[in-house]
């Protein structure tokens, strides 16, 4: 079984889609591809469907939508050559105690890859492997093709996690740009950066990327802007001044040339506070 949720929800066995078009028997699936081969408990799914209120026959509407999914793994399921039974619904899509479990079968699940793949970006970081860091991030990143479940009509556990997953593809992100940086590529990351901190307005680790590229490329004047704009922001929209990392940068800028702080990475400067307004 192949699972994809890092933008619209895409489960498959065998080639063959079982991604019901429903909206519930959908955030079903969702719950389920997002914990492959862990429980999702009766309760879990329960208050993902109907909140702090379900109704009466919650319990026997929840069976009918795994019935319903079962009979989508059932269309896709085959037999071998040698006209073994192959796999069936029920162990795919798995009743234990309390709960149902989606078993994958040493399938891949888009979440894991980008949670390995950023894991080892973060250790080539961590050993100063820049290079190493930038592919393997960007790699992680490609994953993503829109925001997590954006097809998945989503309850309270489910925008927990969207939440959860933004944050952790933003983590990526800024550590892939400071490898970036690291390398020299600043006239490089321009453009993108002026597109993420137009989405991003209060998010300092970014704005601090985007002074600094445009600072190693001769523009400190608008790097200062930028800085200019991220105050009113945080001052305007959250009533906090910029983090007192995020002062020095404005401060070295004003100060120093274009080749200043090649070595000095942005998110030990800025992290005092990670702010991100979608």
């Amino acid at each position: 079984m192949d699972i994809s949720v890092l933008g619209g929800l895409t489960v498959r066995e065998n080639g063959v889609p079982i991604t019901p078009t429903a909206p519930k028997p959908r955030q079903v699936l969702a719950m389920l591809a997002l914990h492959a081969d862990q429980v999702v408990s009766v309760a879990s799914l329960t208050k993902e469907l109907w909140g702090a209120a379900p109704p009466r026959s919650a319990r026997a509407t929840l069976q009918t939508y795994v019935l319903q999914l079962r009979e989508l793994i059932t269309l896709a399921l085959k037999r071998d050559a040698e006209g073994t039974p192959a796999r069936t619904a029920k162990d795919v899509l798995v009743t234990v105690p309390g709960g149902y479990l989606l078993n994958i079968s040493g399938g891949s699940s888009d979440v894991r890859e980008f949670e390995r793949l950023a894991g080892l970006g973060y250790r080539a970081m961590d050993a100063g492997d820049f290079p190493g860091a930038a592919r393997q991030l960007r790699e992680a990143l490609s994953l993503w093709t829109g925001a997590a479940f954006a097809d998945v009509q989503a309850g309270a556990q489910l925008s927990m996690e969207t939440r959860r997953l933004e944050e952790t593809r933003l983590c990526a992100l800024d550590q892939r740009i400071e490898a970036d940086l690291r390398l020299g590529r600043h006239r490089e990351l321009l453009g993108e950066l002026s597109v993420l901190v137009s989405r991003y307005r209060t998010h300092e680790t970014l704005h601090g990327q985007f002074m600094l590229a445009l600072h190693r490329s001769g523009r400190r004047t608008e790097a200062l802007e930028v800085y200019q704009r991220l105050r009113r922001a945080l001052v305007r929209e959250l009533g906090l001044e910029p983090s007192a990392g995020l002062r020095r940068l404005q401060r070295s800028i004003m100060m120093t040339g274009p080749e200043m702080a090649q070595d000095a990475p942005v998110s030990a400067l800025s992290g005092e506070r990670m702010i991100r307004v979608g």
